[in-house]
Parts: C-alpha cells; sequence; structure tokens
C-alpha cells in the first residue's frame, strides 16, 4: 500500500498503515547524527503521524544513546511508546551499529532491554530520510532543475552534514522502496592538476581521501585550509583573528562567501560546489535516477543561494555522454531539516520490517 501525505507526491512503499489500531500508537522517533540527537514522540493513526514533543541533545555529551533516551522519556513520564524508530547515521549490520562519525555502538536487543519497549527498529539516516519524503510538501523543497515532467524512476539523494550521506529509492511501476547506501566513503575522483594536489593533501591527514572528505560539510575549511596553506592564498587578517575562537569554520566560510566577503572563501565554496555536484552526477548515473535527485543534510538548504551561484547545475551536467539523462532528472533541494526525523516516525509508523 502506498501512504502519501497531504501534498506528497512521492509513492513511497508503507506497507504497514493497516496495522495500525484505531486507537493508534505512540512512536519515539530519532534522528541520531554525529554532532546531534534528535528525538520525538509522535501520535500515529491509519490516517496520519502527528507530532506530540521533541528535544535535541549533544551527541558527543553523553556516553550513550540510551542515556539520551533515558532523559528525553522523563520529560513525559506518561507517554510510553508503543514502538521505536530511530535513523543513524552508519550501516546497520543484524540490528547493530557503529556510527560512522561518533563512538557509539547501537543494537536493537541493548535497546528492548533497556527502554523495555518490544518492537524497536534501526535503520539508517539517509533511509530515513528517503522515507521522511512522504511527509513533506512542494514548499519544503528549493528547485534548481525542473528536469521532465512527470518525471518517473529510481531516486537517489545525497546529503552533506557532519558526514556524507547517500540513498536511493527503487521505483518498480507503482511505488518508491527507499535503501540506504555507504557511497560517500567511495575514492574521491580527481579531475584537474589542482584536485589532484587537493588529494595528496587530504591524504596525508585522513589516508584515504573518500568524497566525504570533499563534500561533507567539514570538507570545507579543508579545503580553505588547503587554498590558504599550500596555495597561498590571501587570508585576511579579521579572518585570521577569528578561527581561534570559531567553533563553526566551515559554516563562517560558507556565509562569508555567500556575501562575497573574502576571495579565499569564494574560492573554497566554488570547488566545493564543484565536487558536491560531480558527486551527484555520480550518484544519479550510478542508480538511473531519472525520477529525480534531492540535496538533503544540514549543508545544502544553507548554502542554497551559493548553489545557483558558483552553477551547481553546470558542474553537475560536466559527465561523460550522460548529459542526455542528467538533463531529464528534477534537482531539489530539501529544505525541511526534520525529514529524516519524520521518515523515522512514518517507518516506525508505517514500515515494514524485512527479517
Amino acid at each position: 500500500m502506498n501512504v502519501t501525505s497531504k501534498g506528497s507526491t512521492i509513492p513511497l512503499f508503507l506497507p504497514a498503515k493497516d496495522n495500525i489500531p484505531a486507537s493508534g500508537i505512540t512512536v519515539l522517533a530519532g534522528d541520531i547524527g554525529g554532532t546531534k540527537t534528535h528525538l520525538a514522540l509522535y501520535r500515529a493513526t491509519a490516517d496520519d503521524v502527528q507530532h506530540i514533543h521533541d528535544k535535541k541533545f549533544r551527541s558527543p555529551a553523553y556516553t550513550s544513546l540510551q542515556e539520551i533516551i533515558t532523559e528525553f522519556l522523563k520529560d513525559q513520564p506518561d507517554l510510553i511508546p508503543d514502538r521505536i524508530c530511530l535513523g543513524v547515521a552508519g550501516p546497520v549490520l543484524d540490528g547493530i551499529v557503529e556510527l560512522t562519525n561518533l563512538n557509539w555502538t547501537l543494537s536493537v536487543e541493548d535497546l528492548v532491554d533497556t527502554t523495555g519497549v518490544k518492537d524497536v527498529r534501526l535503520i539508517n539516516d539517509l533511509e530515513a530520510t528517503a522515507y521522511g519524503l512522504a511527509a513533506l510538501h512542494p514548499d519544503d523543497f528549493t528547485t534548481l532543475h525542473e528536469g521532465h515532467t512527470p518525471a518517473r524512476g529510481n531516486m537517489a539523494i545525497i546529503a552533506p552534514g557532519t558526514g556524507l550521506g547517500e540513498a536511493g529509492l527503487f521505483w518498480n511501476g507503482k511505488s518508491c522502496f527507499p535503501f540506504p547506501t555507504e557511497g560517500g566513503h567511495c575514492d574521491f575522483s580527481p579531475r584537474t592538476h589542482f584536485d589532484f594536489e587537493l588529494s595528496q593533501y587530504l591524504s596525508a591527514q585522513y589516508g584515504v581521501v573518500s568524497w566525504e572528505k570533499v563534500v561533507a560539510g567539514p570538507a570545507i575549511y579543508d579545503i580553505y585550509k588547503f587554498l590558504r596553506d599550500v596555495k597561498k592564498v590571501e587570508e585576511p587578517k579579521w579572518l585570521t583573528q577569528i578561527w581561534e575562537s570559531e567553533t563553526h569554520p566551515s559554516a563562517r566560510i560558507s556565509n562569508t562567501a555567500a556575501e562575497n566577503g573574502a576571495a579565499i572563501c569564494v574560492q573554497t565554496m566554488q570547488h566545493y560546489v564543484r565536487y558536491l555536484a560531480h558527486e551527484a552526477a555520480n550518484l544519479v548515473l550510478k542508480m538511473k535516477a531519472t525520477g529525480g535527485l534531492f540535496l538533503g543534510g544540514g549543508v545544502p538548504p544553507k548554502i542554497s543561494k551559493l548553489l545557483v551561484r558558483e552553477n551547481f547545475f553546470n558542474h553537475y551536467m560536466d559527465s561523460d555522454r550522460m548529459q542526455h539523462l542528467l538533463q531529464t532528472v528534477p534537482v531539489r533541494i530539501i529544505n525541511n531539516e526534520q525529514t529524516g526525523l519524520l521518515g523515522a516516525a512514518w517507518f516506525g509508523a508505517y514500515g515494514q520490517v524485512v527479517a
């Protein structure tokens, strides 16, 4: 059975709607990342998923997710979840996940023991983002390219944030079936002399240089430092003075670039946008995602003006003989920062757990 919210045009496969009791169920949903953990309680009926209460936590400040869940549920002692569904930043294998950018290991078994909730689901955070598309409305997106209308076929999601998430939605002719990938950890593919120099610079720091190292949020600051320290691009004195106390250097750089505040920041974002566009095209081609490309995660909504100004679409189209395919694909930014959380709630309510 397809389930779409009012305004959603994406027919996701969410077959368990008919299994919801008439009285409804309470779902504890979570978006668990290396930087923050966002938990929320929802009331799900056969008709809708309604928000009750939510709270954000700084993930590194806690020793475990169980500690966060315990603290969160204390705020709502009368609401005992019937189900828990968590979108987690890492590959889920046999009900266990080691978070990629956080020193936590989660398991369904441990969470059942800790919470007493029998129905616990762990899904990849990009898989949760894909399911969250069912809850979004047209005004939750910014369109970078219209593509063909109506668009049909598989879909792809690329989501730079603390890390780089990638996922797909398989189209069977009637419904979309989300699936996670770990494509962000595939090797970066340099094209230019600049790219090769940057790759060598990053390899000295990290070893393997994956796409995550040039497209995730922290990559913005790494590209900036490469320009400053290796390519000797001038850094304004006012920026030099900021770095000692700046806790979000990548955001500072992108904001400065948007205002044309410093040439080194503008150059940084030109390269960053180019890399994001190239990997987005790679993902579309590998999945033949003619149904649409979605830019999710924390970074794209914050740099939407730069994606337009720095020619994201032209770089995206710069591929090997497949421009005619890429041209057909609608390209949209997901602006709703709670998409992954909503997807966890919707899968918790209506999704089917595959043994």
